[in-house]
């Protein structure tokens, strides 16, 4: 009986710490997200439209993750991936 009473004695504390202590904020959402993708915006190489999360579509080329605004932009990119990679490394504006 003793040991059930152990038991009970830390499943309830257990319980409070993680309902209200350390472990509330990652069940709450009060944690930082540090993703890079929330301080920048993600921009079609295709057509410089700004693309939000989770929105459009994704494609990783050579390790990067590209977003697009459309099917027709990932279309475009697919056929010339280096064409729009490049004018991005050069920092110039892709028309």
């Amino acid at each position: 009986m003793d040991g059930l009473f152990s038991f009970l004695l830390f499943a309830f504390f257990f319980y409070l710490m993680m309902r209200f202590g350390c472990g509330s904020h990652m069940a709450h959402g009060h944690h930082k997200d540090s993703s890079p993708n929330k301080e920048k915006p993600n921009i079609d190489p295709v057509c410089n439209k700004t693309v939000e999360l989770e929105r459009g579509y994704g494609k990783f080329h050579e390790g990067n993750l590209y977003r697009f605004c459309s099917k027709h932009c990932l279309d475009k990119f697919d056929k010339d991936p280096e064409r729009y990679t490049d004018k991005l490394n050069d920092g110039g504006a892709v028309s």
